[in-house]
């Protein structure tokens, strides 16, 4: 899954990489070393630019909040709850299926923070038979300090209880799509503990290589059939990870020293 991302770059350097025709500097966001489920996040999204008299489709680096509320839905509570969509069933759960289809998106990561949980502990955590321990968490990045392009869909949600000129009449929410965690060698792994993202989590962000931004984004590109192959997982060998504080595990602390690699385990900690 992916319930926690540290998200550094500047919209300045966002733009270059992904080639950004529009974006706001005003809802620029600060560095964010703990970005959790119903922060705003940054998306790249290609879409019309409302009221331009030009309808083709503009590359913009847009601010979104993290936690998909469907266009149906009643009240947007849910949303906190929908922040990960499973690649295997995202073309046809009702949440999605048409944000699969037109409203995709780029969420940037410098990578994804996983805590660590092994198959007994969590046979034993569901009987009952043991409290939970403490985990460790890994931060998992590009081997090759690339960005981490995480597939997503965005959806708009009308509040009806305020006006139309209201500023927060509509929501623009996401979520990102999960996949199955790699189980061949990582490209870097830690001098003890995993040796694959598998042994961390069985689930992982569904990372797209370059090759695949444009047509990801193409909201021409309709048809379920043409866009499932681009949900397959990305090349073996790609990614690092690495122990880091349990202090990522407060959402309330957030800095650059979250992302500090230890030498190994927290003492006390699982794996």
């Amino acid at each position: 899954m992916c319930g926690r991302y540290a998200s550094s770059r500047r919209p300045e350097d966002l733009a270059g990489i992904f080639e950004i025709e529009k974006w706001e500097p005003e809802e620029a966001l600060a560095p964010d070393f703990n970005v959790a489920p119903t922060k705003e996040v940054y998306a790249v999204l290609d879409r019309p630019v409302k009221d331009a008299e030009d309808p083709a489709p503009v590359r913009q680096l847009r601010t979104l909040k993290w936690g998909l509320v469907p266009s149906w839905s009643k009240t947007p509570e849910g949303g906190a709850r929908m922040i990960n969509a499973r690649a295997e069933t995202v073309h046809e759960k009702p949440s999605y299926r048409r944000a699969f289809t037109s409203r995709r998106c780029v969420i940037p990561a410098d990578g994804y923070y996983e805590w660590v949980t092994g198959s007994g502990e969590r046979e034993l955590e569901v009987e009952g038979k043991k409290k939970r321990p403490r985990k460790q968490p890994y931060f998992v990045t590009p081997a090759d300090g690339s960005v981490f392009a995480m597939a997503g869909l965005y959806e708009f949600w009308r509040d009806k209880t305020l006006p139309d000129e209201h500023p927060l009449a509509w929501w623009v929410t996401c979520t990102v799509i999960t996949t199955e965690a790699e189980n061949s060698p990582l490209a870097v792994a830690p001098d003890e503990g995993p040796r694959s993202l598998a042994d961390i989590h069985p689930r992982m962000p569904l990372m797209l290589t370059p090759d695949r931004w444009d047509a990801w984004l193409d909201p021409s590109r309709t048809d379920v059939e043409d866009l499932r192959p681009l949900l397959e997982p990305p090349p073996h060998g790609l990614m690092r990870a690495y122990p880091v504080s349990t202090a990522v595990s407060n959402v309330r602390n957030n800095g650059p020293e979250l992302l500090k690699e230890l030498e190994g385990p927290e003492e006390g900690t699982l794996f």
